[in-house]
């Protein structure tokens, strides 16, 4: 899986007109139910961020194409479970994973439309949740509303904190107390996504005690 990492990563990296595209596979992969549980897609993506201060990669096309390949991973995933319904839920991969679907639709019970937006966020949920919103039956225009707003916010953020790294070395230098500033920034950043996966079993404990 590594390898497959290295090689998406330096392909855009020595094919930056391919960035769009490539970004785009990418974050649908990672969105998109039949692929996600497959699919390193988040990795690529944090990778490929770090490509961009030095100008190897263009950010506009790095995050309209992680933008688009979000929604549309999310779209299909939501119009496979309203046209099949739970009979779709039988082909593998999720037939192997019949705890998760199950979760997923708790979630998506408890929180409504909500759970669009929100299961974006939690890697486990994000291409679940879209199928299980179609399987019931939530209307297009809440789907489409949670789906773009969750997408329009997440891609951004797997490709930020790359930016940032990479900004934030050049910016340091040898200076120690700037040094200190990024550790204490890095150690900030560990704590959210901590509180973020304990957020997520907290929510998945509610869920399966009701």
């Amino acid at each position: 899986m590594s390898d497959l990492i290295q090689s998406v990563v330096a392909f855009i990296g020595a094919h930056s007109e391919w960035t769009f595209p490539i970004i785009f596979i990418t974050s649908f992969g990672e969105s998109f139910v039949f692929v996600s549980f497959l699919f390193p897609g988040t990795t690529i993506m944090i990778a490929a961020g770090f490509l961009v201060p030095d100008g190897t990669v263009p950010f506009m096309p790095l995050v309209a194409g992680a933008i688009l390949g979000a929604v549309v991973g999310d779209a299909i995933s939501w119009w496979l479970g309203r046209r099949y319904g739970r009979v779709i839920t039988n082909t593998w991969p999720l037939s192997r994973n019949p705890e998760l679907i199950e979760r997923g639709r708790k979630f998506f019970l408890r929180f409504g439309a909500a759970s669009v937006f929100v299961g974006r966020f939690f890697g486990p949920m994000r291409a679940v949740i879209p199928l299980v919103a179609g399987i019931t039956r939530l209307p297009g225009l809440q789907f489409w509303t949670a789906n773009i707003a969750s997408a329009l916010i997440w891609a951004p953020a797997m490709l930020v904190p790359g930016i940032l790294g990479v900004k934030a070395a050049e910016l340091s230098g040898g200076d120690k107390l700037i040094k200190i500033l990024i550790g204490a920034s890095a150690v900030v950043v560990v704590a959210v996504l901590a509180y973020a996966a304990r957020r997520y079993k907290w929510f998945e404990r509610r869920i399966e005690n009701e």
